[in-house]
């Protein structure tokens, strides 16, 4: 049963050209959370679900699990949250409730599991995401965002943040001095930095150039930083950390990387790269080395981060942006052009209308149900105004053509 209507930004093909969408949440049940998004960080796998790289994508499709938002509407039977709750909703919004990985708090790896969006709900209904003014939760899927932690803060800590969390808890007050690695230092990977170093691991950054030295030591706190391509560096660095944080999400050579590890030492993959990774079996053997994933974290793991982040006095390092912003933060992300995660002021932002430029400028369109309606601004930290070039509009309609 459909409720009520709210406009996001969405996605009409692979082309993942975002623009206003208006659509209906579904009706609030007994145990959800009806809440209004108030800020949405932007991830990598957003942009790969969008061109339709990751999963087969339903369109049109409103991206975004980042998402924090204030408390509008409970159902009768929630009792964890109140109207006026500052909350979050990260990456998953349901599962059976029922198997093991459900019973033991790892609900993200059920085999029912339902992503934020382009994922079909218990109830049937289709899922759309925080890039949207309103979204409905089952309870249990909610997080507390922590009173003295901003919203904009808490953002990035949703997905990139436990997604570098999970992995890295299990060596949380250990007796000795974890030697870390962190391969790219991108969204996730300056939060890897952070808590690592918060939970007093020695920290090398490892980068394809020197670019992110200076911001590395001086701006994050790391103690080396190695640059993958510089051979001299890498032989100076043979089995020589405890375990390497790989976030890097285009493909990449695992195989440049394994000797840097001590014998027992682990790499762990929470990129998300479209494309398979290589690396030699003996890489792994003669050392007794471990390639493992960790697909973001439980719910009750993200709201460890969300304290430990608080308890630990630290800070995202972002830019807030207007949604009008989002299909020039998607340009500036793939070239790693960011320090280090956009986060979307979505409550900030008239949903309504945009800047034209995924139009070809020829003004914004709202559509509602395959129906065109009507007819900006930009802000990341410093105010500026968004203007496509002529070349980026042409190409920008020849690929949605292909």
């Amino acid at each position: 049963m459909e409720g009520r209507k709210v406009t996001g930004w969405a996605a009409r093909d692979s082309s993942a050209i975002l623009s206003p969408y208006s659509f209906h949440l579904r009706k609030t049940g007994p145990e959800d959370v009806l809440f209004k998004v108030l800020y949405c960080g932007v991830d990598h796998s957003d942009l790969h679900q969008l061109k339709n790289e990751i999963h087969s994508a339903t369109y049109p499709l409103v991206a975004g699990h980042e998402v924090v938002g204030e408390v509008m509407e409970v159902g009768s039977e929630v009792k964890k949250f109140n109207i006026g709750d500052i909350v979050g909703v990260g990456c998953i919004v349901g599962s059976c409730g029922e198997c093991w990985c459900c019973k033991t708090n790892k609900e993200q790896y059920c085999s029912k599991m339902v992503f934020t969006y382009n994922a079909i709900n218990n109830d049937g209904s289709f899922t759309q995401g925080g890039f949207s003014s309103a979204m409905v939760v089952h309870q249990n899927y909610v997080v507390n965002i922590p009173e003295n932690l901003a919203p904009e803060q808490a953002a990035p800590l949703l997905c990139a943040g436990v997604t570098a969390f999970s992995p890295l808890k299990q060596f949380i007050n250990s007796d000795e001095v974890i030697r870390a690695g962190i391969l790219g230092l991108g969204g996730v990977g300056h939060l890897g930095v952070l808590i690592a170093k918060a939970m007093g691991h020695h920290v090398t950054v490892i980068s394809s150039s020197d670019k992110k030295k200076h911001e590395a030591l001086t701006d994050l706190g790391a103690d080396c930083f190695l640059v993958s391509s510089n051979h001299d560096e890498m032989e100076k660095s043979l089995n020589s950390l405890d375990y390497i944080l790989d976030t890097i999400p285009v493909s990449h050579q695992l195989q440049t990387y394994l000797p840097l590890l001590k014998v027992e030492g682990k790499i762990f993959i929470v990129g998300a790269a479209p494309e398979p990774l290589q690396f030699g079996a003996s890489g792994l053997i003669l050392g007794k080395k471990t390639i493992s994933g960790s697909f973001i974290g439980s719910i009750e793991e993200t709201q460890e981060i969300l304290d430990f982040w608080v308890e630990k006095g630290l800070k995202t390092m972002i830019e807030v942006v207007k949604m009008d912003y989002i299909n020039r933060a998607f340009e500036r992300m793939v070239k790693n052009d960011v320090r280090y995660r956009f986060v979307l002021d979505v409550a900030g932002s008239d949903l309504e209308v945009s800047s034209g430029e995924e139009t070809g400028g020829m003004g914004s369109v709202v559509i509602t149900d395959n129906v065109h309606l009507v007819p900006p601004e930009i802000v990341i930290i410093t105010e500026h105004h968004y203007q496509p070039s002529p070349e980026s509009v042409i190409e920008r309609m020849r690929v949605g053509s292909d």
